[in-house]
């Protein structure tokens, strides 16, 4: 896959449409539900898509090919939704959290085997549970835990994505799963 990428990336960088045409075709999915992960809101994860095609675009000609394009791409969408993280913290307050319904479908990892009513509104439950207890978590290890659990990469590529050490990766998806454990331990769901 990193090859076709690489192609496409250097055809699309010498004017080829189409090339970036598929570029597109096979993030714009990967980078929606990053951005959905890390803002629950519709719109913007939307608006961040948008943005990092077109940032994508016009620095095509910055991309190093020695790099995997998928973590120059994931770079991109993953500092445009920390940016936007940053400006919502400083014109909301904690209390006008915007958030949309449609959040708690991402957590169907939680399967459970049970299909009653009872169980489905357990799971439910313990869904949003989960998504406000990420929600919670610290800016800082939020978009590791986030890259590390729901888009399962790799602790180095997680460090090339935030331009990191690994060992600072390694020590923010471990805070992160502890900052978890204890807000779900203190809310009975551990």
């Amino acid at each position: 896959m990193n090859f076709v990428e690489t192609r496409l990336a250097k055809l699309a960088r010498n004017g080829d449409r189409r090339a970036f045409s598929e570029l597109v075709d096979l993030y714009k999915d990967k980078i929606y539900h990053l951005a959905y992960r890390m803002l629950h809101n519709v719109q913007e994860a939307e608006d961040v898509v948008q943005e990092t095609f077109l940032r994508v675009y016009t620095n095509l000609n910055r991309y190093d090919d020695a790099q995997k394009f998928s973590t120059w791409i994931y770079r991109i969408g993953t500092n445009l939704c920390i940016d936007r993280l940053r400006k919502r913290k400083a014109s909301y307050s904690l209390d006008a959290e915007v958030n949309d319904s449609e959040g708690s479908d991402w957590y169907s990892m939680l399967a459970s085997n049970e299909r009653t009513p009872e169980g489905e509104l357990l799971l439910s439950e313990t869904q949003e549970q989960v998504r406000k207890a990420i929600d919670s978590l610290p800016e800082k290890y939020k978009s590791a835990v986030i890259l590390r659990y729901l888009h399962d990469m790799s602790l180095q590529e997680i460090s090339e994505v935030l331009d990191m050490p690994v060992t600072t990766v390694k020590t923010r998806v471990h805070r992160g799963r502890e900052y978890l454990r204890e807000r779900l331990e203190k809310e009975s769901i551990l």
